[in-house]
């Protein structure tokens, strides 16, 4: 496989680079993105130009990236489409890569970083296609055993509900976990093994955050009325679901200490009053260190001070990011066009920060 470097280039918030192109060079353009999703063989390299922009990046633990890439069909949400990924080693050669012709109404391979590679999250309300790659792009079986497992040290969830499905990197087995409640509506699982679940009763009752680890329950915490729970995250002793009220995410329920004690953030520099897109587009994540993000996708972003997340600042971003993700304390955010188009956006691309947002730079192909 050529080992094609990848390097960060610094830019300030205002910098849009390589976007500018002249009408002869759109139309080249057109016809290069119309061949590529045509192509019963795509090849990564074109996929990944058509595409312009991962539309996902996740972290193994030795630092390496994969970067998956997706151009659909223009004229129509059905037709022909193209989906790559792409595996970069922690000195920013490319390691391994692959392309597929797909289809437009097929859903985008997504991935979870893993010890030791990655996971193929599975496409469908099942385990079947899940499959595992290690860090050098090589294809491993992932078995999918009978009955539930009780989440350990070092699991990943790999699908949220419909079904919850755990993954054992040491095993690279997949199963449901067990003892979750029938009434979870929302699942995290944090490093330790412990599986927050976010419960709705069917009755009257408050819905509730529960935590269990080896199937065993080790507390809850009432949502607080008037509000219901949507987004569910824990990380280090630190959990946070978000706070819905009349179809809008408007605060979050916090806890830094394992669960012991709980508050309902309504502000702290948060304007959840101005939060404009409906409660599935938030974005709340993690970071190492126990400081939360949140944002809307395609819109603004905060993050905590410090891992009280009592307080918070927002980011300044290069370019309006269609996503932005957390792995470790390194933020990930993506400029796309928000659907399929022959052209790019503004800073279109993959941007990095490793220092809390304050500064951005952009992963760029030297060739």
């Amino acid at each position: 496989m050529a080992g094609a470097a990848l390097a960060l280039t610094a830019c300030g918030p205002d910098v849009s680079s390589g976007v500018g192109v002249g009408d002869g060079a759109a139309g080249d353009r057109e016809a290069r993105y119309r061949r590529v999703i045509e192509d019963p063989h795509p090849s990564p390299a074109d996929v990944i130009e058509a595409a312009g922009a991962p539309t996902g990046v996740v972290r193994a633990d030795d630092g390496s990236l994969l970067l998956t890439y997706r151009a659909d069909n223009v004229e129509d949400d059905e037709g022909p489409a193209a989906t790559a990924w792409r595996i970069v080693g922690p000195d920013g050669r490319t390691v391994a890569e692959q392309a597929e012709h797909a289809n437009a109404e097929a859903a985008a391979p997504a991935f979870k970083g893993v010890r030791g590679g990655f996971v193929r999250v599975p496409p469908g309300e099942d385990a079947e296609g899940a499959y595992a790659l290690d860090l050098r792009g090589e294809r491993r079986e992932v078995v999918v055993t009978g009955g539930t497992s009780a989440p350990r040290p070092g699991d990943v969830l790999l699908a949220e509900m419909e079904p919850s499905l755990i993954y054992r990197p040491a095993t690279r087995t997949v199963a449901p976990p067990a003892a979750v409640p029938e009434d979870a509506v929302s699942l995290a699982v944090d490093e330790r093994g412990t599986v927050w679940s976010l419960n709705q009763p069917l009755t009257e009752d408050p819905e509730r955050v529960v935590r269990q680890r080896e199937g065993r329950t080790l507390g809850s915490r009432a949502v607080p009325k008037p509000y219901t729970g949507g987004t569910l995250v824990a990380r280090g002793g630190t959990a946070a679901l978000s706070l819905i009220h009349g179809e809008a995410v408007r605060g979050l329920l916090v806890t830094t200490d394992g669960g012991a004690h709980w508050r309902t953030l309504l502000d702290g520099g948060i304007p959840f009053r101005d939060f404009e897109h409906d409660p599935e587009s938030l974005v709340l994540d993690l970071l190492a260190d126990g400081r939360l993000l949140v944002g809307e996708e395609g819109g603004r972003y905060w993050l905590a001070a410090d891992r009280a997340n009592r307080a918070f600042h927002e980011l300044r971003t290069p370019a309006a990011f269609t996503s932005l993700t957390v792995e470790g304390t390194v933020l990930y955010g993506i400029a796309d066009a928000t659907t399929a188009t022959y052209d790019l956006v503004k800073g279109e691309g993959l941007w990095i920060s490793r220092d809390g947002g304050r500064g951005w730079r952009r992963y760029e192909q030297r060739g």
